[in-house]
Order: C-alpha cells, then structure tokens, then sequence
C-alpha cells in the first residue's frame, strides 16, 4: 500500500485515493497523527548510526566499510 508524505497509509486506487482526500477535506474522518511513541522512536533511529560509528576505531570503520564495498561489488546487478 502506497504511503503517503508523512508516512501515512494511502489507497492504491485512484477512486478510493480520491474518496478519502474528499473525506479529510470535508471533516468526515480525521487525518491520521503519527504516536509520541512512533516519533521517539524514529529520532532515535536516527541518530542510531552516527552513534554506534562514533563508538568505532578508525580501523574497525575503515573494516566495516571494506566489507561493505566486497558485499557491493559481489551481488550481480540484472
């Protein structure tokens, strides 16, 4: 299901994509607010890798990132 610009689930369909728009348009359903919890959540993802890199030695990022590119070059592209 497609999402919308703040991450919200939207319809598939035209028809029901137009529908609901006229709905939230109208007042007959409300918009969706995403939870403090899912917030809270996504801020700390987001500062999750900056952290953990911060915490690693230049050689075992420097380890990570070789891998990384190995793993890269080694998938085949169709």
């Amino acid at each position: 299901m497609p999402r919308g610009p703040k991450g919200e689930r939207r319809p598939a369909d035209v028809i029901s994509n137009a529908v609901l728009v006229m709905k939230i348009a109208t007042g007959e359903i409300e918009e969706g607010k995403p939870d403090r919890a899912h917030e809270a959540a996504r801020r700390g993802g987001l500062k999750g890798g900056r952290a953990r890199s911060d915490r690693l030695s230049p050689e075992q990022r420097s380890e990570a990132a070789r891998l990384a590119a190995q793993a890269r070059w080694r998938r085949k592209v169709d």
